[in-house]
């Protein structure tokens, strides 16, 4: 019996495995196939060899491992991105261990290289005076800076995933009494988000403006087509540079479309609402993810701190009074 190829098998891994016994979601599918194309790429500059040439023997562990720490040193991946990398290379190689068994202990070493383990750093998010240093940028004069804020405002009020706000449709926004937006977010779970009166009157004076049909992007490029993830966070970060004029803490912060969601998200924990509201409202899959809200949260951690202070100790900061010992404290 003949082998099948490894072009044929990383062929038959996306349509026959994903696409229709997984039916993965075309999110899935695009960080699998950026994936590979970046595989073929490294192997293609490393091996001298073009994609369709390769063999499965060319793909062996230490190759693999190879291949992670290019993407560390040279295009300066995180440790996460890394490890969602070789989650889709462990994913191949175990469809390729069931469909051609000769080839199972060459799998089975690839899939024994580990995650890299990584320092989890505190959430980054904006608080309600950069929030509203950054809306005021766009300039509402022009139908971009009309789309643009209307565009921030959906986002961090709304706490949509980028590739969420991208599939919004105008058919997906509902206006008048309880006003919300629709979409249909990660792991194909349909949620509803409520507007504030004052988000759905912006959104509702847009998509007069915008006049698109039901089926058509709620927030266009200007050929009318989806603004791509580039595009938004193209845009994010020309608005966030401009903002840091008015407020120098955004200085501090690199600002993308997730941590627009991370401050929906505080901003909901900073009045009250419980976490399992947040994890509904956000479309998580656990209430656990919303652990980490509560520790990026300095007033939860300083309210609770106050309650165990001494009698007479009046709350404060330790702030260091002379330079050098400021110097050491900050390392």
């Amino acid at each position: 019996m003949i082998s099948a190829s490894f072009p044929s098998l990383l062929q038959s891994f996306f349509t026959d495995r994903l696409l229709r016994q997984r039916q993965a979601s075309p999110h899935t599918i695009a960080g699998y196939r950026d994936c590979f194309r970046l595989l073929l790429k490294f192997a293609q500059e490393r091996l001298h060899k073009s994609p369709s040439q390769l063999r499965i023997e060319d793909l062996d562990a230490p190759f693999v491992s190879l291949f992670l720490d290019h993407l560390e040193s040279n295009r300066k991946n995180s440790a996460r991105s890394r490890n969602a990398r070789l989650g889709a290379i462990h994913s191949f190689f175990r469809y390729v261990a069931l469909e051609e068994p000769a080839h199972a202990l060459h799998c089975q070493r690839i899939l024994a290289v580990p995650n890299k383990r990584h320092v989890r750093k505190p959430i980054e998010f904006l608080n309600r005076e950069e929030i509203d240093a950054l809306l005021a940028i766009p300039n509402r004069s022009t139908w971009v800076g009309r789309r643009d804020r209307t565009l921030l405002l959906v986002a961090v009020q709304t706490g949509l995933r980028v590739s969420e706000l991208i599939g919004l449709n105008c058919q997906d926004v509902v206006l008048g009494t309880g006003a919300h937006v629709h979409c249909l977010g990660k792991g194909r779970k349909e949620r509803c988000t409520p507007l504030r009166p004052e988000t759905a009157t912006m959104v509702g004076a847009w998509l007069r403006e915008r006049h698109g049909q039901p089926g058509d992007p709620a927030f266009p490029n200007t050929r009318g087509g989806r603004l791509s993830r580039d595009a938004i966070e193209c845009l994010l970060t020309k608005y966030t540079d401009l903002a840091t004029r008015s407020c120098p803490s955004l200085k501090r912060k690199k600002v993308s479309p997730h941590v627009l969601r991370h401050a929906a998200a505080m901003d909901l924990l900073h009045h009250g609402v419980d976490r399992s509201v947040i994890a509904l409202w956000l479309g998580h899959e656990s209430m656990e993810t919303t652990q980490m809200y509560l520790h990026a949260d300095m007033r939860l951690k300083e309210k609770a701190l106050s309650r165990t202070e001494p009698l007479g100790a009046k709350p404060t900061r330790y702030r260091p009074d002379d330079k050098l010992l400021g110097f050491l404290e900050s390392l």
